[in-house]
């Protein structure tokens, strides 16, 4: 079984004793402690549509002019892709229900404030998109210009981590005056399926799509190159890549990253579960200063200067305030949660 099958069959034996959807999610929602964007397709032939009331993952309402109908996607490029217009974003705690009167609105939960995953501007979303009124590739583009004003490493090229650190880069580009070009190419001829490397489910499968990146020699050949990349989270990508780029030839590496330093496990739906395999835990383990922290993964990923973005340049970049978002991967506090997670090591998960 999975939590999804089961939260959906809480939800049933809910329904069947409330004959009323708000509040069988109303009760539900006392139950579950988590991220979670439910879309259910009724016996009668209506749409709902649920987020949490702590609202960490996207959700929107969308309307097909043409069609006239309106639609409900996880990423408002799922819309653009249809043809559709955007008509907002599915509030936290939020029922939406599509009928043959149209859409009628409930809330089953308040909202205590709203923790929204900065994980999905950073790297986890579609770049077309827009979350909370902001845009996705626009955002990555002015995280790129704060971490320039930030880390001015001195270099002759910026290059990003294909593919979700493009908009940053070009951002770091603009703001510092050093070049942007294409050091670093996504082989799609020879790899098949995922090539997102950090959701994979094991070391193996994840060095195998970084090895997929092809390094374009005379970008970077004698140069001193910074690397532009949305997060480090294990760091099996960051060692691979920046040793890629020493054997072609790179003078100098720097690495800029658009994500403060993950030490915590997120369960809110982003796949880093466990502490151990967190990069900047495994280093570090406290709360050490970011300048220090710096040095410490720049050893061992083998840059020759490293700048983790902080929260205030990540809230900066975003345009939303901290009390808007969740920051438990960053600092432990997992205040979204309706209780404290118990925190195990994969071997623990597995017995």
């Amino acid at each position: 079984s999975n939590d999804t099958r089961l939260a959906g069959y809480r939800l049933l034996q809910h329904y069947r004793r409330e004959h009323d959807w708000t509040r069988a999610f109303s009760r539900l929602a006392k139950e579950l402690s988590g991220s979670y964007c439910f879309m259910i397709l009724t016996k009668e032939g209506e749409v709902l549509a649920a987020r949490d009331e702590a609202g960490f993952r996207p959700l929107c309402i969308g309307y097909d002019e043409e069609n006239k109908t309106h639609i409900i996607a996880s990423e408002s490029c799922a819309l653009t892709a249809l043809h559709a217009d955007f008509v907002r974003d599915v509030q936290p705690g939020e029922l939406v229900r599509l009928t043959g009167e149209g859409v009628i609105s409930t809330r089953f939960a308040d909202p205590p404030r709203h923790y929204h995953c900065p994980f999905e501007y950073t790297y986890f979303a579609h770049p077309s998109s827009s979350i909370e009124g902001h845009n996705v590739y626009e955002t990555r583009r002015q995280l790129g210009r704060v971490l320039a004003r930030k880390y001015p490493f001195k270099a002759d090229v910026v290059i990003p981590v294909p593919d979700s650190a493009r908009p940053a880069a070009l951002g770091y580009s603009e703001e510092s005056g050093i070049p942007m070009e294409e050091g670093l190419m996504k082989d799609r001829y020879r790899k098949k399926g995922n090539l997102r490397s950090f959701i994979e489910p094991t070391d193996e499968s994840r060095e195998e799509i970084v090895r997929e990146i092809i390094t374009i020699k005379p970008v970077v050949e004698g140069k001193r190159v910074i690397v532009v990349d949305d997060s480090i989270v294990r760091g099996t990508s960051s060692k691979n890549i920046v040793r890629a780029l020493r054997d072609a030839g790179a003078k100098k590496v720097y690495m800029v990253v658009t994500f403060p330093p993950i030490r915590h496990p997120c369960y809110m739906g982003i796949d880093f579960p466990t502490r151990e395999e967190l990069l900047a835990n495994r280093v570090d383990g406290e709360d050490m200063a970011i300048s220090e922290l710096n040095k410490k993964v720049a050893n061992e990923i083998g840059v020759d200067g490293l700048g983790y973005n902080d929260m205030e340049g990540l809230m900066k970049g975003i345009g939303l305030r901290q009390d808007e978002m969740c920051f438990a991967c960053v600092t432990g506090n997992y205040l979204g949660l309706k209780k404290n997670p118990v925190v195990r090591t994969r071997e623990e998960m597995k017995a």
